[in-house]
Formats: C-alpha cells, structure tokens, sequence
C-alpha cells in the first residue's frame, strides 16, 4: 500500500468522515451535492484518478496538479481555502465573546521582531485573547493540516503534523 493510500484510508476511517452519505440533501437551504461534485468525491475517496495526468494548476499556475486531484482539494489559491480559515476564526471568535471575553481578529502582534534591527514586523495573528490564564494574552493562530498535503516528502507520517 502505498504512503498515500495510507493517508487516504486513515482519513476515511476518521469518525464522521462518512456521514456526507447520510445527509438529506435540503435544496431549498443550498445543502446538496449536484451529481458531478458526488461523483468526484466518491472517485476522490475510492482513489479513482480524477485527471488524465499531472499538470500545470490553472489556478496557482504551479506544475503540481496531480491527477489523483489532492492539489485541487488543498490549493492556497482558490476562494474556499481562505474561506474555511475564516470560517473557523470567526466561530472561534463569536465563542470568546459570547463567553464574555476580551478578544480582537487579525490583531498585528509583534513577534518577530529582532530590537537590533531596528524595524518592526507587525503580522496578524487569528485572534489575540486578552487576560487569558493568568492575565497573559493569548495569540490563537489557525492553520489548515492534511493528511494528503507534503505527500511527496519522504518523512510523511499519518496523524502527525
């Protein structure tokens, strides 16, 4: 079995991987699969090639779409990559307020500044908790990690990041 195949049976065997086959579709809320998104998926997760070969991504305009199609369900550049990472933050931040506490999105923070340098380095971070355990904020910064992304580096080990 090869590290991939691995990856992608870890991944269906995960809790809840498969409830997408129970699901009502509910047309009249927009929660339904047209027939060729279903049928991708199920060739995606049977490991069925959804491509005639590896190719330049029309998208990110890099050589790695791959024909099994992990690239197109990971690619950086499509709309929905930045819309789950927002998605999340922004859940994460409605918990922290409803619970009554003090938080900002995308707050710049200063971490990597080297004072000899001279210069700031102000990046954003998700969400700044302030006053969280004691009294210290907390910098919660999101990131997206897949099982089949960095498939091609030798180390790859399914369940770690």
């Amino acid at each position: 079995m090869t590290t991939r195949e691995k990856a992608v049976f870890g991944c269906l065997k995960a809790a809840h991987a498969q409830d997408f086959i129970l699901v009502i579709p509910i047309d009249e809320l927009g929660q339904h699969m047209s027939p060729i998104e279903y049928r991708t998926i199920l060739r995606y997760r049977l490991m069925i090639p959804l491509f005639p070969k590896d190719g330049v991504c029309p998208v990110c305009r890099k050589v790695c779409l791959d024909t099994f199609g992990d690239h197109a369900a990971h690619c950086r550049e499509l709309p929905g990559f930045k819309y789950r990472h927002d998605l999340v933050r922004d859940v994460i931040f409605d918990i922290f307020k409803r619970a009554g506490i003090s938080v900002k999105k995308e707050a710049p923070v200063n971490f990597l500044t080297d004072p000899q340098e001279g210069r700031s380095t102000l990046r954003p971070t998700d969400v700044l908790v302030f006053g969280w355990v004691g009294g210290k904020h907390a910098c919660v910064d999101l990131t997206e990690v897949s099982p089949l992304v960095g498939l091609g580096v030798g180390d790859f080990t399914i369940g770690q990041t």
